[in-house]
């Protein structure tokens, strides 16, 4: 009994291995008269362009350094050109921010962190996160050296109050 459940184990791998033998394309570049695909690109091809996924959550700041909102979503043509930031202002995780579109040529990108005025204005939320004096006798904290993937933060010309005065975009439902 043990030896014809041995046999017939062995004969169904060869038979599904027979199967699997016989769809393996001939040649490489052979997939169904499809010319073969290149594979040109590589990561150095992109250098220097950002991460969508990374801008969507970077904070806004005005000229003043006043932290005014949030980029919470990228608007884009059927070409796939950039050509709005939606920013959300006010609210808190989200729950009751007015969302305002803005033109992407009116956001500026900037690499490096936010200047520590005074400690109003902070990229992490905290003053002492910026500060490079310690009181422990420890090395002064170096500063991080810019992301080539995504920026630091996003700089638009408006007040928290501007923004807010602004039309509220809402996303088409049709």
């Amino acid at each position: 009994m043990l030896v014809r459940s041995i046999v017939a184990g062995v004969a169904g791998s060869v038979l599904l291995a027979s199967v699997a033998f016989a769809q393996a394309p001939t040649e490489k570049g052979d997939k169904a008269g499809m010319a073969p695909a290149t594979t040109s690109t590589s990561s150095t091809s992109y250098q220097g362009d950002w991460r969508a996924s990374k801008v969507v959550g970077l904070r806004v700041y005005n000229d003043s350094n006043e932290n005014v909102g949030s980029i919470n979503d990228l608007l884009m043509d059927k070409g796939g050109a950039i050509k709005g930031v939606v920013i959300g202002v006010g609210g808190f995780l989200g729950v009751g921010e007015h969302l305002v579109a803005v033109p992407l040529d009116k956001v500026k990108f900037a690499t490096e962190p936010v200047a520590n005025s005074g400690g109003s204005a902070s990229n992490t939320g905290s003053p002492n996160k910026m500060s490079t004096n310690t009181t422990t006798g420890a090395a002064p904290a170096k500063t991080a050296k810019p992301n080539p993937w995504y920026p630091d933060h996003a700089v638009f010309s408006a007040s928290k109050d501007e923004l807010k005065a602004m039309p509220e975009f809402k996303y088409a439902t049709e």
